[in-house]
């Protein structure tokens, strides 16, 4: 599964788009794991003291951001699905 990272994030992941071997049909959560589990270092950088993802970090799935949808990040993640990861500007 193919992970687009922005900004700073960028700089962590080595790169914009990221393959990761992970099951298709995986929880936005899951994925969030497998990506902190590579990249143990953007832990700080996308969750806060109680693992909560901050509220100027966007992980989008087809455009949409997950801490909107219905499931959060319950959301079920398909093959052909869109990730993005970016902190928005002035966050910290």
């Amino acid at each position: 599964m193919k992970v687009n990272f922005f900004a700073t994030l960028r700089d962590i992941a080595g790169g914009k788009t990221v393959e990761f071997d992970v099951d298709h049909g995986i929880t936005a959560k899951e994925l969030l794991d497998a990506i902190i589990a590579r990249f143990p270092s953007m832990k700080k950088e996308l969750l806060n003291q109680d693992g909560r993802m901050y509220g100027h970090v966007h992980f989008f799935i087809n455009g949409r951001d997950v801490q909107f949808m219905d499931d959060e990040f319950q959301t079920t993640i398909m093959a052909d699905d869109t990730v993005n990861i970016f902190p928005a500007v002035g966050g910290g």
